[in-house]
């Protein structure tokens, strides 16, 4: 059955920037004269926990000492939103194919993240030529009284904005984690994992692809 909606759920979604995000935080580590470096085993474990600046205080925690987490996050993103505009960015496989369909065929399309607005900003000014924001109808952000995944409240948002039911909409998410959130709120999921959450045990998905293809979801 073709969805009214699709509901990409986080920056994972639609480009793969895990390693950029990792090269960040321990740039801004550096920068703070901190000894701690997130090798790819490290990170990956560090993604169970929700949200860059929950990650930061959960290794500090683990390492004994004290840190200004929103600080030292907000340094992370701002060497992340940098890279990533002066590299550039390209779509993951398929995704530019499913909103094209989703688009001609009148299928609505909403960004769920609860990242920052100046990631969301990044992100579509390092993929311009291939992505423009008013492509989808709805884009969250995080901001006070939105808690972060895996709470479900952003999927709420998006149905109440978009006049859906859940069983109207179905889901892409990159991680198992972020999977929950969509689940709680009654939305079918296709996982997409990335670079670093290949291995996430995605219990409950409709399915587990690599890439996105239109008939996924009967477009």
């Amino acid at each position: 059955m073709t969805p009214s909606a699709i509901l990409f759920g986080s920056i994972g979604t639609l480009v793969e920037t895990s390693e950029l995000q990792r090269a960040a935080f321990n740039a801004a580590f550096v920068e703070q004269g901190l000894d701690w470096v997130w090798d790819q085993d490290t990170y990956r474990a560090m993604l169970v926990v929700p949200g860059g600046r929950g990650r930061i205080q959960a290794f500090a925690e683990l390492s004994g000492i004290d840190v200004d987490a929103e600080a030292l996050h907000a340094r992370k993103t701002a060497l992340f939103d940098t890279a990533i505009i002066e590299r550039g960015l390209h779509l993951r496989p398929g995704v530019a194919d499913v909103i094209d369909r989703a688009m001609d065929k009148g299928v609505k399309l909403g960004f769920c993240t609860t990242t920052s607005r100046a990631n969301i900003d990044a992100i579509f000014t390092a993929l311009s030529g291939e992505l423009n924001r008013a492509a989808f109808d709805f884009i969250s952000e995080a901001r006070a009284g939105l808690p972060p995944k895996p709470d479900s409240a952003v999927y709420h948002e998006a149905l109440r904005a978009l006049k859906l039911t859940a069983t109207e909409a179905i889901a892409v998410e990159d991680s198992a984690g972020n999977l929950v959130a969509p689940q709680v709120a009654g939305i079918r999921v296709i996982a997409f994992p990335g670079e670093n959450t290949s291995n996430d045990p995605f219990l409950g998905a409709v399915d587990v692809v690599k890439e996105l293809k239109p008939s996924l979801f009967g477009l």
